[in-house]
């Protein structure tokens, strides 16, 4: 992967600085700022995770899969499921396993409880794949190697108050 172009200067504090200049002091700005950030780092370490699940051959979406698979009680999931944890798109979902499929990390197999649906199952190879991209994220620090314990404590916290806030999860 080639090194990104750095600007020398922030694009997201310059950003903040036109719309105070536009809107006034009294806007959003550093709500718009702090959202801003928020979606850049995401597409950073997007990024990273990426690169890193594709010195395995996987996607980090992929990886995501295998590891939700994994992590199920039964090392299966119907499909629909896959989807609503992974929370895209049901054909996003069947995609993802398609794949999975075709490099014989997952199997699709029937649900005799309902012969219009299906499991993903996780193979032996999707185990060892996802242990892999997982030694692979953790030598790496998730990307965020620059945190010290506090600094992701601070952090976690932070983002936890705004997916309270925005009822992802019963706190």
């Amino acid at each position: 992967m080639s090194e990104p172009v750095r600007l020398p200067f922030d694009p997201i504090a310059r950003a903040r600085e036109l719309w105070v200049a536009r809107w006034g002091e009294g806007s959003r700005a550093t709500s718009m700022a702090t959202a801003t950030s928020v979606m850049r780092v995401q597409q950073l370490l997007l990024a990273r995770f990426d690169a890193i699940a594709g010195r395995h051959g996987l996607t980090f979406a992929r990886y995501e899969a295998l590891v939700l698979l994994a992590f199920s009680r039964e090392g299966r999931l119907s499909m629909s499921t896959v989807g609503e944890r992974l929370m895209v798109h049901p054909t996003s979902a069947t995609n993802i396993v398609q794949r999975l499929v075709a490099q014989g990390f997952v199997e699709r197999v029937p649900n005799p409880a309902d012969r219009r649906s299906a499991f993903a199952v996780v193979t032996a190879a999707g185990i060892e794949a996802m242990e892999a991209v997982t030694r692979d994220l953790e030598e790496a620090d998730f990307g965020l190697d620059m945190l010290d314990p506090d600094g992701h404590d601070a952090l976690f916290s932070l983002l936890r108050e705004v997916r309270v806030g925005s009822r992802d999860f019963l706190p």
